[in-house]
Formats: structure tokens, C-alpha cells, sequence
């Protein structure tokens, strides 16, 4: 019975993981419709950019909750190889497209180029956060070249940075985030913060504590 309940442990894990980071998913998809007031024909690419910062960030918090899970079952790193190898993707995209649509779309509007067009789109007080983002946005980019230097000593200085990324997102979202400034997604966005942290402890007491078993 108990090798039984070991070898389901992989097999749960796995859903558990796609689950959060599908209902993560979904939730934003809702958000940023209902902020449209699923009004999709014409939609201006001002009102497109922001679905893809939401997903960004929700598919990444799912990381760490799928981590944490697997921390806590002492599970194989390799049990979750193709979920982070798939949802990394969407994230890179997701990323990249954020920032990127606002830029084509201030540049072809006569606002320059970035970072000045993206500071420039946001009310003056609030540039500090756009700062933020684009500084969140070089770690994240930064950390996608894990593969090739993940071994190196000081790549865990990069890791550091990349977590700490995640709380200048949570900062220059609730600030910009027009689908965050009232309602219940943003209720939903500070439980993701509030859990983010409580992995972000788990995960480092485990590594403090033992060998760690991977890190994705």
C-alpha cells in the first residue's frame, strides 16, 4: 500500500501543477475580459498588452507553488520536467509580449522609444513603477539562460534576483494593472503575494536544511 501511495505521489503532483497553473491562467483570461467588458472586436493593442503581464505573473507564481509541492513530497525534479519546460514557454512569451506590444504600439504613436515611450504612457508620478517592471523584466530574461550557466557558483546570485523580480512584479502591477486597482482579482493578486512569500520561506528552509533535490 505504501509503494502504491509513492508511486501516485508523481502522478498527483503533475496534476496539481498543471491544475494551479490552468485555473491561474483562466482567472486572468476572466480579469482582463471583464475589464473589457468582453467588448474583443476592434480592441486597441493598449488594451491587449495588459492580459499578457497577468499571465506572466500567475503562470510564474504557479512555479513556486509547484516547487514548493514538490519540496514538500521530496519528489524528483524530473517528475515536473515537461510542465516547466511547456509553462516556461508560455511565460517567456508572455513576457516578452507584454512589454513589447506597449512599445510597438507608443513608438507607431509618436511616444519614442523604450524605456522613455513606456514611462512616458503612464502619469508621471507612477514612472518609478514602470522602472520596476523593466528592471524585473531584465532578470527574468536574464534567468532564461539557466541552461547554460545554471552550474556556475554564482548563478544562485541570479536565482536571488530572479525571486526578489517577483515581488517588483507584484509592486508594479498593483500600481499600473488597470484589471488591479479595484474588484476581486485584485483580492486574487494579493493571495498570490501572500502565498508567493510563504513558498519563497518553504523553499529556502528546505534548501537550508538539506541537499536540495532540484530547483526548477
Amino acid at each position: 500500500m505504501l509503494e502504491k501511495m509513492k508511486s501516485l505521489r508523481p502522478r498527483q503532483l503533475q496534476v496539481v501543477a498543471w491544475t494551479v497553473s490552468i485555473t491561474a491562467a483562466v482567472l486572468a483570461i476572466i480579469a482582463w475580459g471583464q475589464g473589457n467588458n468582453w467588448k474583443l472586436a476592434g480592441i486597441s493593442t493598449y488594451q491587449i498588452f495588459p492580459v499578457f503581464g497577468l499571465l506572466a505573473f500567475s503562470l510564474m507564481w504557479s512555479h513556486y507553488i509547484a516547487v514548493a509541492a514538490r519540496l514538500y513530497f521530496k519528489i524528483d525534479k524530473g517528475v515536473l520536467s515537461k510542465y516547466f519546460e511547456f509553462t516556461s514557454l508560455a511565460v517567456l512569451a508572455a513576457i516578452l509580449l507584454h512589454p513589447g506590444l506597449l512599445a510597438w504600439q507608443a513608438w507607431r504613436d509618436g511616444l519614442g522609444l523604450p524605456p522613455g515611450s513606456e514611462i512616458h504612457y503612464v502619469a508621471p508620478m507612477l514612472g518609478v513603477y514602470v522602472v520596476l517592471g523593466i528592471i524585473a523584466l531584465t532578470v527574468f530574461l536574464a534567468y532564461e539562460f539557466r541552461r547554460k550557466f545554471g552550474d556556475r557558483p554564482w548563478w544562485k546570485y541570479v536565482s536571488y534576483a530572479s525571486d526578489g523580480a517577483m515581488f517588483l512584479i507584484l509592486i508594479h502591477s498593483l500600481k499600473l494593472g488597470s484589471q488591479l486597482q479595484a474588484g476581486w482579482f485584485r483580492t486574487v493578486w494579493y493571495f498570490y503575494g501572500i502565498t508567493l512569500l510563504g513558498c519563497l520561506v518553504y523553499i529556502y528552509s528546505q534548501k537550508a536544511k538539506t541537499k536540495p533535490i532540484g530547483q526548477n
